[in-house]
């Protein structure tokens, strides 16, 4: 029985798309998406790998399928026919890649708009104070976007800002982020903690201020589908609100120099009691240290006794302040002894 040209193509079309559907949904090549953002930019790669899946079958089985079919027979020492010039094949071939490349620009603007990456100075320049010294920093302290005279040019800040519904409306948590050979500190002037890794809480946004002191460096979580250069000089900016608990690599992604590898960090996102948490074991570990240092300063070690001078790493250590007494009296008659014996 013989099946009808156009049904056969039906079925393949078919089976080509389900196949297509099916791989661009569940090709796995995604990490774990852990922001509101990164699920717009996992539904623009899903349809680009689906697309591209597609295509890919068409044109390695039209490959396969003419390799077969028009292969030299046993015999056959001839050229083979000379074919060309078919104008609706090439408007086809020319119309669709075409129609695809335009539909793709058109989500792709729609989804970086809904990010807030065409307009990231939208949500004006609060957000800038307390940032490390540098060209940009410096400017960017001294404005706010309602000092700025009606009718003068706009500073614009690079990056993904806030999103159109979320626009003029400061971020929940701010963080200033400097990059330097090679490593990442992470600033909140709000709470006036340091740190070497960014904390934040779940489903709250948040926005890096970022500025580098030497070379280029860029900021890259993954799990964000975020990346952004930081630029000496020059404020760049991120701004997202992530949605999943747990630890995230954060590297840098532009070479740096010869140690460029080793810049690596990580982002942990809290819930709002564990973030909480941490902002006071923070604030309370600063200001122990203060209060070592002030007390360090404060101290003059000529004017104490050995014991007295111990006796806090003796605390530290579980020893007793008598066993240090007693040790000292000891070591105070070992040395008596040893003078009387040299004379």
């Amino acid at each position: 029985m013989n099946i009808p040209s156009s049904i056969t193509t039906l079925l393949l079309g078919i089976g080509l798309t389900l196949v297509s559907l099916w791989y661009g949904q569940n090709h796995g090549l995604m990490p774990v998406a852990a922001s509101e953002g990164a699920t717009h930019i996992d539904s623009l790669f899903n349809a680009m790998m689906t697309i591209s899946t597609g295509l890919f079958i068409i044109v390695q089985g039209v490959i396969v399928y003419c390799a077969i079919k028009f292969r030299r027979k046993p015999g056959e020492l001839g050229d083979g026919a000379a074919i060309e010039g078919n104008v609706p094949l090439e408007i086809l071939w020319t119309a669709i890649p075409a129609a695809i490349v335009l539909w793709i620009s058109i989500y792709s603007f729609e989804i970086y708009n809904e990010m807030g990456g065409f307009d990231p100075s939208a949500d004006g320049m609060h957000a800038m104070h307390g940032m490390p010294a540098g060209k940009g920093s410096a400017m960017a302290a001294t404005m706010d976007m309602g000092d700025v005279p009606k009718g003068s040019p706009r500073i614009s800040a690079l990056g993904v800002g806030a999103s159109p519904a979320n626009q003029g409306k400061a971020a929940a948590v701010n963080v200033n982020v400097l990059g330097l050979q090679y490593a990442w500190i992470f600033t909140y002037p709000e709470i006036n903690i340091t740190s070497g890794e960014l904390h934040v809480p779940v489903g709250k946004e948040v926005q890096l201020n970022m500025n580098a002191q030497d070379v280029i460096h860029a900021v890259w979580i993954p799990q964000l589908r975020l990346k952004q250069d930081v630029i000496p000089g020059t404020e760049t900016q991120l701004r997202f609100t992530t949605n999943k608990v747990g630890t995230y690599p954060l590297r840098c992604a532009e070479l740096c120099g010869g140690y460029h590898g080793s810049m690596v960090t990580q982002m942990i996102v809290h819930t709002p009691e564990e973030y909480d948490t941490w902002i006071a074991s923070q604030q309370q570990s600063a200001q122990a240290q203060a209060e070592i240092v002030k007390q360090t300063i404060a101290m003059n070690p000529a004017n104490l006794s050995p014991a007295k001078y111990l006796a806090p790493y003796a605390n530290e250590m579980g020893v007793k302040p008598e066993m240090v007494e007693h040790l000292h009296h000891q070591g105070m008659e070992m040395g008596g002894s040893i003078a009387s014996v040299i004379k």
